[in-house]
């Protein structure tokens, strides 16, 4: 190929690229353009469509020929689609006889960021049924038109093959209840359906409740349980689909944030499937899919007894549904857990019970975890003051060996800590033990529903963020708001590492390493909970006011002369030596023969 020909092909692929671009069809007209092609689509299916309002398209039955209407399931192939609902005073239920499934489910006396009522999911999104293979072709029970039957709060669907032959839902919601029982009755089918299993299958959309969607991605996922295992959940934060064979799976959970819609079978699915799918549409958390399988043993009638739990991610509440659901409420990583399950919720509920305002009652369970923790905060500050006041002397050590040899300046330091008889560790140990516990919080105030709703000063629902800037564009590292909680919090937490500095006597790296952290935090934490950041944000101005507290305790030109005392101690005289200082000593040793 000579220039000129490949000059001539590059100027077309240019033009048809820039006629694609700029000619192609907007919004508009592509929703019209696949409007018209739906239309005739029915058109040639039989379904005729009234002229003066092409807009809005009927949805088209499907098309069943003579066959299949005296096939198997025949008689309710076709229908017309109607629905029922079932309520009292915690739940709106809407069933359809379009499948007999639920098709909607509000969970009263809550809302939505927004002011909406709290709708799980929707008709439009949603399926439901068995999948029996009969006369060697799968039926879904999800495109069988149902008769539905209601008595009280009782609504039984059924679906007729043949005479005395049916496929029946009966479904029952109790007064006060967030459990909803529902009963599959097989009846007559036993030489009609193939297989030793029946699928059930429940796909659904995940509906924002929350002001951050990311916050729902961030905690929402698949559960199940097996019949003799512990509670487990996909991905919460990728596209994800696991095999469940591992035993019979006693319940699964389409869990988000703060509501989970459940469904129980105590003898347990014999095996199944659970996938879930992270949409980039707007509005939308998360699809989910279930694939389950029932045993069937072809008897003449054959019944599956289940609980559907449609509600709150409250705690108290699902440990009340048993089965252990309450372990969808993610407590931390071990052993976070089991602090903030036996310890910090108890205490909060203690508090709760008094009634009072949710940031009061933070306030309270922050100092009483502080009064708790005193006793290591005293022992931190006091080893750091030790440390504080040999900095003198390290600095003369330092000075008489010089840069050039490190590790005879380490050698000179171990030698000062011993005579001393200061564990130069002692003031991070301390630290250390008290971390399980601020980590524990990070899990427990994002995870607790009680926080749901409730304002407190400016906040007005310390479950999500305060917006006290909205930038209305995304920016990087920060996000499209500035919370001021959470500003207040990173302030706090500058002025404490400034603190400590002057306290430990902190120098090079190590000094503006903790200015960094604080920092990074403001990112990370700026779309956590207001409640969170409220809880930092109060920890460190107790942490200040203890620390102001035991400054005065502590007498440095004391802990000096404590210090010569013990460095002018002979040997014998001393106690016997910790661990630590026998560490120190095998490592002088060695350092030592290596030299030589």
């Amino acid at each position: 190929m000579d220039k000129n020909t490949f000059t001539g092909l590059f100027l077309i692929m240019i033009i048809f690229a820039g006629s694609f671009y700029f000619f192609k069809p907007n919004d508009v007209e592509m929703k019209k353009a696949k409007q018209i092609e739906h239309a005739d689509s029915l058109k040639k299916a039989g379904v005729t469509i009234a002229q003066k309002d092409t807009t809005k398209i009927a949805t088209a039955k499907p098309v069943l020929d003579s066959v299949s209407l005296k096939g198997p399931f025949g008689n309710v192939l076709l229908g017309t689609e109607q629905n029922t609902t079932l309520e009292n005073d915690k739940l709106k239920i809407t069933l359809s006889n379009k499948g007999g499934k639920i098709t909607s489910v509000e969970v009263k006396n809550n809302k939505t960021y927004n002011g909406k009522p709290v709708i799980l999911f929707n008709a439009k999104d949603t399926k439901f049924g068995l999948t029996l293979n009969v006369a060697g072709k799968v039926y879904s029970t999800n495109d069988l038109f149902f008769t539905a039957t209601k008595t009280g709060n009782v609504v039984t669907m059924r679906a007729d093959y043949g005479a005395n032959q049916y496929v029946a839902y009966v479904y029952d919601l109790k007064p006060t209840s967030n459990k909803v029982e529902f009963n599959i009755n097989v009846n007559g089918l036993q030489q009609a359906i193939a297989g030793n299993t029946i699928g059930l299958n429940w796909e659904t959309t995940l509906l924002q409740q929350e002001k951050s969607i990311e916050s729902e991605h961030r905690y929402s996922a698949p559960y199940y349980k097996y019949v003799d295992g512990n509670v487990d959940h996909l991905s919460v934060t990728k596209d994800e689909k696991e095999d469940l064979t591992k035993g019979k799976v006693q319940w699964f959970s389409f869990k988000q944030h703060f509501f989970s819609s459940t469904l129980i079978y105590k003898p347990g699915f014999e095996k199944g499937n659970l996938e879930v799918k992270v949409p980039l549409d707007s509005g939308v958390v998360k699809n989910y899919t279930a694939n389950m399988q029932l045993p069937y043993t072809h008897l003449a009638t054959q019944s599956y007894a289940m609980e559907f739990y449609f509600g709150t991610n409250k705690f108290s509440t699902l440990k009340a549904q048993g089965y252990d659901l309450e372990q969808q409420v993610d407590m931390g990583y071990w052993p976070l857990k089991y602090i903030n399950r036996f310890i910090v919720l108890p205490v909060f509920n203690f508090l709760n019970n008094f009634g009072w305002n949710f940031g009061l009652i933070i306030l309270v369970l922050t100092i009483l975890l502080k009064v708790a923790l005193s006793p290591l905060t005293y022992k931190s500050y006091l080893s750091m003051a030790k440390m504080r006041v040999l900095k003198p002397e390290m600095d003369e050590i330092k000075a008489k060996v010089g840069d050039d040899n490190p590790t005879l300046v380490q050698q000179e330091y171990l030698k000062l800590y011993k005579k001393a008889g200061v564990n130069p560790l002692g003031g991070c140990l301390p630290m250390v033990l008290q971390l399980p516990l601020v980590m524990a919080f990070f899990f427990f105030f994002p995870n607790l529903f009680e926080l749901r709703g409730q304002s407190f000063l400016w906040m007005k629902d310390l479950s999500t963020y305060d917006e006290f800037i909205k930038f209305g564009v995304k920016i990087p590292f920060i996000g499209d708001h500035l919370s001021l909680m959470c500003v207040l919090m990173t302030i706090s937490t500058l002025i404490m590492t400034y603190f400590n500095n002057q306290v430990s006597g902190a120098t090079g790296q190590m000094k503006y390493i903790g200015y960094i952290m604080p920092v990074i935090f403001l990112g990370v934490l700026n779309s956590y909970p207001a409640g969170l950041n409220y809880y930092y944000f109060l920890a460190n101005l107790m942490t200040f006011g203890q620390q102001i507290l035991i400054r005065r305790m502590v007498d440095d030109d004391k802990i000096h002369a404590l210090i010569q005392q013990n460095k002018a101690r002979p040997a014998a005289e001393k106690k016997q030596k910790s661990k630590f200082q026998q560490r120190l000593d095998d490592y002088m040793r060695q350092q030592q023969q290596a030299k030589k």
